[in-house]
């Protein structure tokens, strides 16, 4: 029997970026990803458990119509999460990452919702968190209601 479809079953999260090379040497030099696929406008790499893509807005946009509208710089519309295994896979990998020119908003911290986290962006400004729970993982965190 054939599962219903579900919007649910997220198989890939697409960046809709300005220049797809600049975006491809990003991820394959700095990040380390694999490129999978590479056509006109747009570039996908291999991922574990989701497909990474970036798409050239202009490109998008001349076959589907899609606005091709730019956000302001350092206006983040998206915030891709990693979870590494420990706070200590933290600070290595924003070590390698920022020898190779990530640019980093700051040196990892420890973060009231029980997590040790670091923040980097793209060059279209796509903001990143890599993160790892502390002693007692993510609890039942909440913000205070005013």
């Amino acid at each position: 029997m054939a599962m219903p479809a579900s919007i649910t079953r997220i198989s890939d999260v697409c960046l809709l970026v300005e220049n797809i090379e600049r975006t491809v040497d990003f991820y394959v030099e700095k990040l380390g990803f694999r490129l999978r696929r590479r056509a006109e406008g747009f570039a996908d790499f291999h991922g574990e458990g989701v497909t990474l893509a970036a798409w050239e807005l202009d490109h998008i946009n001349r076959h589907t119509g899609v606005s091709n509208q730019r956000s302001p710089r350092h206006a983040h519309k998206v915030c891709i999460a990693v979870q590494l295994d420990s706070p200590t896979d933290i600070d290595r990998l924003h070590g390698e990452l920022s020898a190779r020119g990530v640019p980093f908003y700051g040196p990892p911290e420890n973060y009231v919702w029980n997590a040790r986290c670091a923040y980097f962006t793209d060059p279209d400004d796509t903001l990143w968190e890599l993160y790892a729970w502390l002693d007692g993982g993510p609890g039942d965190y909440h913000d205070e209601q005013p």
